[in-house]
């Protein structure tokens, strides 16, 4: 009776954190993209190339990703996974394709260039809570979640674009997209036992993509100080660590394990 009831309370708190979340972002007002987002601090022209260190740190997703599509197909543990094999497949390819549209938009910054960045974000964001639920709680629930929630996640940059275009921005639902992970992530693993043979590297990626964060938000502060590398710069490289931690979180796969699936 007591294991049944904590089976049936466990959705229920992630169901009702997910309402929250939802139903706070609806009562919020319109966000839109403000002006200088676009003013990075370190906007120096190194081989012709402008913005050059923004631009070129990207290469580090495009490594990652190109890792993680390798990895995929290389540890026995995936290869025998087929529920989640697209999952993973779709995360790393679009990993390596925020390399592209990151570097992309940092070429020349504007509202216009930035959706080929935030694009293949969204995705990943979405995909990599796919994969948490799916190792985690549900191999069945993940590979169900997978194409509505990569589409919740496109949807979301789609809306904000055509709002921004109509002079009315709205980010509340990227916003969404991109910070409930960050709520839902720890929470299943508190919920859920872990099924992988080591939980650290999971724990890497959520302290990565803190320390991104951070380094945007002081993006001028950090390229003061150094006089070097800007902390947007930084963003990229903590997140590009954060896309190799889930790399090597694959890789502490127990390939014979049982799962389990939705009672």
């Amino acid at each position: 009776m007591h294991q049944h009831r904590e089976h049936a309370i466990r959705p229920a708190i992630l169901l009702a954190v997910v309402a929250l979340a939802c139903l706070a972002a609806a009562l919020a007002p319109p966000l839109a993209q403000w002006a200088s987002y676009h003013d990075f601090a370190d906007q120096r022209r190194i081989l012709g190339i402008p913005n050059f260190l923004d631009v070129v740190s990207n290469s580090a997703f495009l490594i990652a990703g190109v890792l993680g599509l390798y990895g995929r197909y290389r540890f026995n543990g995936l290869t025998g996974d087929r529920p989640l094999f697209s999952a993973y497949g779709v995360l790393f390819a679009s990993i390596a394709l925020i390399g592209i549209g990151s570097g992309y938009y940092h070429l020349t910054p504007s509202n216009g260039t930035l959706v080929w960045d935030r694009l293949p974000m969204a995705v990943a964001f979405m995909a990599f809570l796919v994969l948490v639920i799916g190792e985690f709680i549900s191999t069945r629930a993940g590979a169900l979640l997978l194409l509505p929630l990569v589409a919740l996640g496109l949807t979301s940059v789609g809306y904000w674009h055509v709002t921004e275009l109509q002079g009315q921005g709205d980010l509340r639902p990227y916003a969404l997209v991109q910070f409930l992970p960050l709520l839902l992530v720890p929470l299943i693993m508190r919920l859920y036992r872990v099924r992988l043979a080591d939980n650290r590297w999971l724990l890497g990626v959520l302290c990565c993509v803190l320390l991104a964060k951070a380094a945007e938000l002081l993006d001028r502060p950090v390229y003061e100080i150094t006089g070097m590398i800007s902390g947007h710069t930084l963003k990229h490289l903590a997140a590009a660590l954060g896309a190799y931690c889930i790399y090597l979180w694959l890789r502490q796969r127990h390939p014979g394990e049982a799962r389990p699936e939705i009672r």
